[in-house]
């Protein structure tokens, strides 16, 4: 407000030629031109005017003390003091209208914004982002050993991350080539009839045509392949032969048991066909012979009487036993039920797991299917064979008591039997087949 208060009354001088004194209303500070106040007034710029004196500028003397004082009007002075302010005031609004306008790039920033706060990209980043993903062109040739066009060879294009692999034949030049490919590696795999498969790997840039160096296939290498398969009733019949040529000390049959392992299932036929190469061997007839002998001897079912005529029913009596249990219990049965009624040598383990496998095989034997079930076969024979004894032995030997002891019997027989063959008679069994000697032979 200083500068102010020189400016008005400098201009208040040079117009009128009047004299100011001036009193500041804050400080107290007086400011004086000329000569003493006759009259107060109070402005807004925060100063008093005291005096005001007319005075003429004139190189002549000031007049005596006496002279003629004039006194002006308040309002006056309020007028003149109003047109200086305005002319200070004018210029300064004129020059704020001729600034020129500020540009749209000197835009004030953000009231939030830091100095060093990260700014938002710019679009020419999204621009490059989409340069990276331009697609490129895949091409080649395929040839053969002698450097001739394979025409017709399938290239197949592999990338990563891409579900569909296009394909593609070679021209007659051999060519072939991809278009529209997105960048990023890549395989071809190319195949052709005669010859061998071939790969080849690459990494295809944003925008890049790449030119597969010449892919040469190399001849197939032809090789046959000959699977014989023999069918599953062949295989069997085999291991029925060599299953017919099993005898203790090179005699007795020891038809129904088989050192294979995994041995072929048998067709009922063969069953039946086992059954009776069983009921005719020559020296189970002799066997027989010598239980009827045993038999007459301690006088059993003494209702035959002795003699000759007794022997024969005794005879006769065992071989039917025999021959109904065979056929039974060994065919007719396993036929229906789908069961083997052979007996499977183990040969391998503890001592004890093979007595319990012994054992366990007079109630259980193996399915046609493969699965261990219980024996129905051997069991519903052993009842069947004892309820059609009652047909031929004497009545005092009769009755569904003694069927039942029977099969009992016969099942504790089969068991007894079985610890035999598992320990025993394999080593005194002579023709067994040769690829199983090794492998299945074990020593108590």
């Amino acid at each position: 407000m200083g500068a102010l208060h020189r400016r008005i009354v400098s201009r208040v001088r040079r117009t009128t030629g009047l004299t100011i004194h001036a009193k500041s209303l804050e400080t107290g500070a007086t400011r004086t031109n000329s000569v003493q106040s006759n009259h107060d007034e109070t402005y807004n710029d925060g100063y008093k005017l005291i005096t005001v004196n007319i005075a003429r500028k004139d190189s002549r003397k000031s007049r005596p003390r006496g002279g003629i004082r004039i006194g002006i009007p308040s309002h006056v002075i309020f007028a003149v003091l109003f047109l200086g302010m305005l002319t200070c005031i004018l210029p300064h609004q004129a020059a704020a209208q001729s600034a020129p306008p500020a540009t749209p790039s000197a835009a004030p920033a953000a009231p939030n914004a830091l100095p060093d706060s990260p700014q938002p990209s710019r679009p020419a980043g999204t621009v490059q982002q989409s340069d990276s993903q331009l697609p490129g062109t895949i091409a080649g040739t395929v040839v053969d050993p002698s450097g001739a066009a394979v025409v017709g060879a399938r290239v197949k294009l592999t990338r990563q991350d891409h579900p569909s692999d296009p394909e593609i034949l070679t021209g007659d030049d051999g060519q072939f080539s991809f278009a529209n490919v997105l960048p990023g590696p890549f395989q071809l795999t190319i195949t052709s009839v005669a010859f061998a498969p071939q790969t080849s790997t690459g990494i295809l840039h944003p925008g890049e045509v790449f030119i597969v160096p010449p892919i040469v296939l190399a001849v197939a290498t032809e090789i046959t392949q000959v699977q014989v398969v023999v069918p599953r009733v062949e295989l069997a019949e085999e291991e029925i032969k060599e299953q017919e040529k099993q005898r203790v000390f090179g005699v007795i049959p020891n038809f129904y048991v088989t050192y294979v392992p995994d041995a072929v299932p048998l067709t009922s036929k063969q069953k039946f066909g086992l059954a009776w190469k069983t009921a005719i061997d020559p020296v189970n007839f002799g066997v027989i012979g010598v239980i009827a002998g045993v038999q007459q001897a301690q006088n059993n079912f003494k209702d035959y009487g002795q003699g000759a005529q007794g022997y024969a029913k005794r005879y006769g009596a065992s071989y039917a036993d025999f021959v109904s249990d065979t056929f039974i219990g060994g065919a007719i049965f396993p036929s229906l039920l789908k069961q083997d009624p052979r007996y499977f040598y183990k040969g391998t383990g503890t001592a004890r797991s093979r007595v319990l496998y012994a054992l366990a095989n007079a109630v259980i034997c193996k399915g046609d299917n493969g699965h261990w079930q219980p024996n129905y076969s051997s069991i519903a024979g052993s009842l069947a064979a004892g309820g059609i004894s009652n047909l031929y032995y004497p009545a005092n030997d009769r009755g569904a008591a003694l069927v039942f002891e029977n099969t009992l019997i016969g099942i504790g027989e089969n068991a007894a039997t079985n610890l035999l063959q598992e320990f025993v008679i394999r080593k005194l069994t002579s023709n067994l087949p040769g690829n199983n000697n090794s492998n299945n032979q074990s020593k108590p």
